[in-house]
């Protein structure tokens, strides 16, 4: 794909002007809250909101357009999906560093044009009623989402550099939806990227284990919450109590099934990524007060 200086110009004076009008208009725009993201910060039993993993793989193969379409079309309150670049400069939901997994094709994301990708075949692997199915690009994905009301949960795979964060931004003001959007990551040069080119845009940190201080980590990288596994909640129980305390929300993935759902409302945590999303949706409706 070959981008038009002009246009790509054009388009990056338009984002800019939007961040500008957002942070004069919104002083404290670099600083957006837990709550207004992910609504009040729950207590122990309190029901968490539901995220899709990768769309509704239960129904579909993951991060392609009809998994993430289903997800946009159900009850849920998060879609959840990954995004890297093609060796082109081209943002495309893949979760693995290479295709061999979920297409036809072998080799690096990052090694591979968007032309070569998009030649692939995403769902045949899945089941042949996906036959044919391709890897869908950023802009796909947020023009399917634009058109809905659901909030995104962005993972930025592996390092990004600025320039690359300026690829989803273009999309991202361009279509409106940046109110709707939490980018996260693992990787936290990358998030402090994410501070600097787009502070109205709220930010979670993708941990494994729980450092000692989660909440210094959350607020030294300007973070709303921290996602993370049960398994380091059941290592640090007060973690959770702690987060809440500094306004900060805590999510748990990847979970699958009741008695992990169970555990994790125990704890309080405010969001559930899941494979099993209309399932854990239906579950939370019958098993927990205030839904």
């Amino acid at each position: 794909m070959v981008t038009h200086p002009l246009r790509r110009g054009t388009a990056s004076a338009i984002v800019t002007l939007a961040l500008v009008a957002v942070l004069l208009l919104v002083p404290d725009a670099g600083r957006v809250s837990a709550t207004s993201m992910i609504g009040a910060l729950r207590a122990p039993g309190d029901p968490a909101f539901v995220a899709g993993h990768r769309g509704d793989r239960a129904h579909a193969p993951e991060n392609t357009m009809p998994a993430l379409e289903r997800a946009l079309a159900s009850g849920l309150d998060f879609v959840e999906t990954d995004v890297q670049l093609t060796a082109d400069g081209v943002p495309v939901l893949m979760h693995d560093e290479t295709v061999d997994r979920t297409t036809d094709g072998t080799g690096a994301v990052a090694e591979l044009s968007l032309a070569e990708i998009r030649a692939l075949d995403a769902g045949s692997w899945y089941d042949t009623e996906f036959a044919g199915t391709r890897v869908p690009t950023f802009d796909e994905f947020v023009a399917a989402f634009a058109g809905s009301r659901k909030k995104a949960i962005i993972e930025l795979k592996g390092y990004w550099t600025p320039d690359g964060i300026g690829t989803l931004l273009d999309t991202i003001y361009l279509r409106g939806v940046q109110s709707r959007i939490v980018f996260a990551s693992f990787d936290l040069t990358t998030v402090a990227h994410l501070a600097d080119a787009a502070p109205d845009i709220p930010r979670a940190i993708l941990k494994r284990d729980l450092p000692r201080d989660p909440v210094g980590l959350a607020d030294y990288y300007g973070a709303i919450a921290i996602i993370t596994t049960p398994a380091s909640l059941e290592a640090d129980p007060d973690a959770v109590e702690r987060m809440h305390a500094a306004g900060l929300g805590v999510l748990v993935y990847t979970l699958n099934s009741e008695k992990r759902w169970s555990d994790a409302l125990a704890f309080g945590v405010d969001g559930i990524i899941t494979d099993k999303p209309s399932k854990l949706d239906g579950w939370i409706a019958k098993t927990a007060p205030g839904t």
